[in-house]
């Protein structure tokens, strides 16, 4: 099964491209499904424009990653998703939109398919040292285990949606735009209420010297915000249950989040 609308308790749709967008067209339609995720795919990027998948938390399986290989999706040309042209012989890595570990459940047949269905490439982002695991990644990495550790969520089960953001200032590498911003909002219900929290990774780009994404800073954001960014529209359920107040931080400047307990589920 793909990303399921109606995985949790509130009906979430996927994002509402633009009518401007340039995804890929799969058999008539610009959501291409995989086991436990579905996505929309840029044209002209070559990389997801979201990722929208479920987590069963109660469900999850070990499964181990070894021999699992990263490959294009048969069911799409080449020239329109980034392959290993892009990886090859060079510091940068196949860095997984949504977690491998967060896609590995149901029963073990169910869990092996999603764990190989995550090495996609259509699913990948160029991503340098590991960033988005618990090391440089520091509070990106954590998103997914903070929100298990601090909160009593309904049935143990999220929904996120995630991707790139691109820029006009991006490093070109190889033909490609590297991406310099990510964004992950996640979606749980506590007590049958639906909650969300939208985050942006990013980077002072005065900082950034070729192929040197250091300085990885993560922040609390708006939905509206991640939307102004990719043209698209959030589920309007997302808007009403997000909690951050724009306006609080509209005097000041803004502070990143350094640790998983500065998140206040």
């Amino acid at each position: 099964m793909a990303f399921d609308t109606d995985f949790l308790s509130t009906s979430i749709q996927a994002p509402r491209l633009n009518r401007l967008s340039d995804a890929f067209q799969l058999n008539g339609s610009e959501i291409i499904d995989y086991t436990h995720f579905s996505l929309a795919l840029s044209s002209r990027t070559q990389f997801a424009i979201w990722v929208a998948w479920n987590i069963d938390g109660s469900n999850l399986k070990r499964i181990a990653r070894k021999g699992a290989g990263f490959f294009e999706d048969s069911r799409i040309p080449s020239e329109s998703q980034a392959g290993n042209r892009l990886y090859k012989n060079n510091p940068l890595d196949r860095g997984h939109i949504a977690r491998r570990v967060d896609l590995v459940w149901g029963d073990h047949e169910e869990a092996k398919k999603a764990n190989s269905d995550s090495f996609v490439f259509t699913n990948i982002a160029p991503q340098m040292d590991d960033f988005n695991q618990s090391g440089k990644g520091g509070v990106w990495g954590e998103l997914e285990n903070s929100l298990y550790d601090q909160t009593e969520m309904d049935r143990s089960r999220v929904s996120i949606i995630g991707g790139c953001i691109f820029h006009k200032d991006d490093r070109e590498y190889r033909g490609y735009k590297i991406p310099t911003e990510f964004y992950k909002t996640i979606l749980y219900e506590e007590n049958g209420q639906l909650k969300t929290k939208s985050f942006i990774l990013t980077q002072d780009l005065t900082r950034l010297s070729f192929l040197d994404l250091e300085a990885f800073k993560t922040y609390e954001v708006a939905p509206s915000e991640i939307e102004a960014k990719c043209n698209f529209t959030f589920d309007e359920a997302i808007h009403q249950a997000s909690v951050f107040d724009i306006n609080s931080f509209a005097q000041t400047e803004r502070q990143p989040l350094y640790r998983p307990s500065d998140i206040h589920w």
